[in-house]
């Protein structure tokens, strides 16, 4: 176990303590393994668990005194388990948070105590005793490094001993070690699923860096070299020895700021190690690649990077007029020099740095236009802000503070003074202003740039200026007033790609995270740590819009901080964490560190808030949460579902109306959660909706209903509240994903006959299939699926069908498709529309025979189901059965008999029993072996598939015996 949590659990850094364990889907799976081995144990092995520990494994636990009972000895807090050991101590003892335990039997019942907190008991304990053997049975146990630690090995020290003792512990170690095997094998398994490092990539960011190394000002690095000229046949230059580890090579780099660097490239990633002669051992965190390396270590490297353009794409550009942006400062901030580029400031080397800055909202232009010049209507702020100038340029700090103030008077949320600022050049000396010594200085022109840094050219020049990387040193000061308002800058300037990647590579992100650390959570929060949390919050809500940077507020530490935060009542901090919450919520780790922080529950708390910003965040965050099933039932069990019901009457607020029938529709995927939507009347309030309202709204309330659809009473209930007819209009509509959801809920409304006749009288049907054209595959898929129960349902459904001109070649076109699911939704129409033998023989014509056949060989069980029934249906036809065989489709539908799905084994039976009719059908069934696989379904309990192996046996069996008759007369 402890081989396992040393390399397959992902840690966090270590910093100045321990290092904990990520809140990620690998370390969730690892946990529940050993909760699961843990719980079992003291069944499965009574005489082993009764072994007493050498040392007890101890961890704060967050359990108190009331979840004991019956077995424990309660002292107030203190807690004490009856059973001792033969020294009088007892083997479970529980005092001021701290928990110790001493034997399997104690652990395996603690567990089933903590219910539903045992994710967390186990991830403490783990933390706190990394090697948990050592404690168990010893410290000559323990995984040493360099030492052999196979099993052998330690069979070894047990010989050393005898005795009862000896021989438990030999089967414990027995059980640890199969535990070991089992967690390393699963953690492999879910490890191999993510994108690796390999010989040829690594290699190739080595050749590109090598072209920005040398001497110059503007190149990235001194040098760059690999310790190994030799390259294995693999591509790896590492030692054999090492290569079993995932080591590929190990390079020596010279930075021009720092000392060299030596560091190894694996498969898992790059890390700095020990030295020039090689020292093996990791000495600093995981990286994906060099340059993300890099770009914590060497300040000139992340400066000069952007600036390393590709030969070939600065030879297209041609003479471009891109001014580099020069800066030259004085600490007293008496004059400068700024030239500020002003055209379009695309970079060809951005494009390294961008991979992985996705934002889940659209960025700002990377250059904004500049607002109109030479306008002779100019304010009297204007001229006021321009006086000012001069003071504030003035060199003397008491003139320069006064000046500071004075401006501060101007209404700077007015664009007129924002603009005056940056036109007189004072931008430029109230970023030089916070390169000062002088606080007041300081926190004066912070001040004033996190009021006019609402304007969007302001908030690019800041960034043009070096000013972040200026804000980011600040929030390191002493002073909590400083790094507040340095923070709130932030806030507003982070708010384009450009700017939050300068955040993150000057470490912003750690430190925002550090301002979240208030002593005072958890207990009474006082208001100067809500006011350090608050501005932290906001940056980090910015900042949060980046993928790298979410996977940086992880690694910072960022989640368990938030979810304290969470439980206060200021709305002016929970609204911030809440917009990180559900900025970040896009991400699976952060869904699954909301659902086991326990965040669900505060989430739907502040549902019922008086503000309604934070009410529209934190359904945001149930909405992308609810993807996750466990999330689902979370916010039925702590009462969600009817406060989101509730919402729905504020029809006013559009943005939290889209919110909140968003995580309408993600619940109303759990039946359990619909069955409640149908109590507090929430589909008919959804059929108010389905008018009147922006598409962002739409999508979600025709999402919702279509969920809603799967209950009959549902489909009842839009049908007398009258919401077919604005559904089907909205088949007319132009956004894919509207679309999608519209096709959902219009199919779900006709498995009723009542509804079908509705959507057939309003040329519904004509609609979904017309949609059949769109080129989206998701609106193809979703339309063929609908048009199913429309024909199923249809009152001459057969008629229905032929009237559409070109409907049934468009739809035997479709088996053309490469999409999986299109063609499976398409499979599933043909065998609902082949029903009708008009129709079929339509289809026959376009060719359906062969483009059915071509498709057999599939894996997918889905496709093979709905592929199979469409066969079935189509035998029905002239000489289709025969076609079938002659086009190769038979053999392969032998296989799907094979198949784990009850529902492939019907639909394959049904197809084979029709296609038994044909005797050559029948000898290519024999020689593939279907007559045993069919016998054992004879028996099913499932009278479809029963009666149909039965007929293809009989009809196989018919033809045998009339062979034999031929033969022998």
């Amino acid at each position: 176990m402890g081989v396992t949590l040393a390399r397959a659990a992902q840690w966090t850094a270590a910093g100045s303590g321990a290092g904990t364990l990520e809140t990620t889907p690998l370390n969730e799976s690892l946990l529940n393994q050993i909760i699961k081995f843990a719980e079992d144990f003291s069944t499965k092995h009574p005489q082993e668990a009764a072994y007493v520990f050498r040392e007890p494994l101890e961890w704060k636990t967050q359990l108190d005194s009331s979840a004991f009972g019956e077995g424990y000895v309660i002292n107030e807090a203190t807690v004490q388990s009856e059973a001792k050991h033969e020294d009088g101590q007892p083997l479970l003892i529980l005092s001021a948070s701290t928990l110790r335990v001493r034997s399997f039997d104690q652990l395996s019942h603690l567990l089933r105590i903590a219910m539903e907190k045992k994710l967390k008991e186990a991830q403490a304990c783990l933390e706190a005793n990394r090697d948990p053997i050592v404690k168990i049975l010893g410290p000559e146990y323990g995984a040493v490094e360099g030492e052999d630690t196979s099993i052998l090995h330690l069979f070894d020290k047990v010989k050393k001993e005898s005795g009862l003792e000896t021989e438990l512990k030999m089967k414990i170690i027995l059980l640890l070690h199969q535990l070991d095997l089992q967690l390393l094998n699963s953690s492999l398994k879910q490890i191999s699923q993510h994108e690796r490092l390999n010989p040829a990539t690594v290699n190739n960011e080595v050749n590109l860096l090598k072209n920005f190394c040398g001497r110059g000002e503007d190149t990235v690095l001194e040098s760059l070299e690999y310790t190994s000229d030799y390259i294995f046949s693999n591509g790896c230059r590492a030692p054999p020895w090492r290569q079993v580890h995932g080591e590929i090579c190990y390079l020596v780099i010279k930075p021009h700021d720092t000392d060299p660097l030596c560091i190894t490239c694996s498969t898992a990633g790059v890390f700095l190690n020990g030295g020039k002669d090689i020292d093996y051992e990791r000495k600093s965190d995981l990286y994906e690649d060099i340059v993300t390396f890099l770009r914590e270590r060497s300040p000139r490297f992340v400066e000069n990077m952007p600036k390393q353009t590709p030969r070939k794409d600065s030879e297209d550009k041609g003479k471009s007029s891109t001014v580099p942006l020069t800066t030259k400062k004085k600490a007293s901030g008496k004059s400068k020099t700024v030239k500020i580029q002003e055209t379009s400031k695309c970079k060809a080397s951005s494009s390294l740095e961008d991979i992985g800055e996705s934002s889940s909202e659209t960025d700002e232009d990377e250059q904004p236009l500049r607002h109109q010049e030479g306008n002779t209507d100019l304010s009297a702020e204007y001229w006021g802000i321009q006086k000012l100038a001069k003071y504030v340029k003035g060199g003397d700090p008491t003139a320069t503070l006064i000046a500071l103030c004075s401006m501060r008077d101007f209404n700077l949320s007015q664009e007129t003074c924002q603009l005056a600022i940056k036109d007189t050049g004072c931008l430029e000396v109230l970023i030089n202003l916070l390169d000062t010594e002088e606080i007041k200085c300081q926190a004066g022109s912070l001040k004033i740039l996190k009021d006019i840094s609402q304007n969007v050219l302001i908030r690019h020049a800041i960034a043009d200026l070096g000013g972040l990387e200026i804000m980011v040193k600040i929030l390191d000061s002493s002073d909590t007033n400083l790094k507040c308002l340095a923070a709130e800058t932030i806030a507003n300037v982070a708010r384009f790609k450009r700017a939050r990647k300068t955040v993150r590579q000057h470490g912003g992100i750690k430190k925002l995270v550090e301002l979240l650390d208030c002593i005072s959570v958890g207990s009474s929060y006082q208001a100067k740590d809500t006011e350090t949390a608050r501005c932290g919050a906001l940056a980090l809500w910015s900042c949060s819009k980046s993928t790298k940077n979410k996977k940086a507020i992880r690694r910072a530490g960022g989640i368990p901080l938030l979810a304290r935060w969470l439980k206060c009542s200021h709305t002016d901090i929970l609204i911030p964490v809440v917009g990180t919450l559900q900025e970040c919520a896009s991400e699976p780790s952060y869904r699954l560190a909301i659902r086991t922080e326990g965040m669900i529950e505060n989430l739907v708390k502040n549902l019922s808030s008086e503000h309604e910003e934070l009410q529209m965040h934190c359904a945001s965050a149930i909405f992308k949460c609810a993807e996750d099933e466990e999330t689902r039932d979370l916010v039925r069990k702590h009462e969600g579902l009817q406060s989101l019901s509730d919402l729905l009457d504020n029809t006013e607020n559009k943005q939290l109306l889209a919110a909140v029938t968003g995580a309408i529709w993600k619940c109303a995927y759990s039946t359990e959660n619909v069955l409640k939507f149908q109590e507090y009347k929430t589909v008919e309030t959804l059929v108010t909706l389905l008018t009147d309202q922006p598409e962002e709204v739409l999508i979600n309330v025709i999402g919702a209903l279509g969920e809603c659809c799967r209950e009959q009473e549902n489909r009842g209930t839009i049908r007398r509240c009258g919401g077919i007819a604005p559904m089907v209009k909205l088949l007319t509509a132009t956004n894919q994903a509207l679309l999608v959801n519209v096709n959902k809920a219009v199919g779900g409304c006709a498995m009723e006959p009542e509804n079908m006749s509705i959507i057939d009288s309003l040329d519904g049907v004509r609609l979904l299939w017309s949609l059949l054209k769109n080129p989206n595959p998701d609106v193809q898929a979703s339309a063929a699926w609908a048009l199913c129960p429309c024909v199923e349902n249809a009152k001459n459904s057969g008629e229905m069908v032929r009237s559409f001109v070109g409907g049934l070649e468009l739809i035997v076109k479709l088996l053309k498709s490469k999409d999986k699911e299109v063609l499976t939704s398409v499979c599933a129409a043909i065998a609902n529309i082949a029903k009708d033998e008009e129709n079929l023989a339509v289809m026959t014509d376009h060719g359906v025979v062969p483009l059915l056949s071509r498709l057999a060989n599939t894996n997918n069980n889905k496709l093979r189901r709905h592929l199979a029934e469409a066969i079935a249906h189509c035998c029905m036809w002239g000489r289709n059965r025969v076609a079938f065989g002659e086009a190769k489709a038979v053999a392969p539908l032998a296989r799907y008999l094979k198949s784990k799905d009850p529902l492939v084994h019907r639909a394959t039976a049904q197809a084979l029993y029709q296609l038994s009719e044909d005797p050559n059908n029948c000898v290519i069934m024999h020689e593939n072996g279907v007559v045993k696989l069919l016998l054992a379904m004879v028996g099913s309990t499932d009278d479809a598939l029963q009666e149909a192996a039965a007929g293809c046996i009989a009809n196989i069996r018919r033809l045998a015996l009339a062979t034999e008759k031929a033969k022998y007369g």
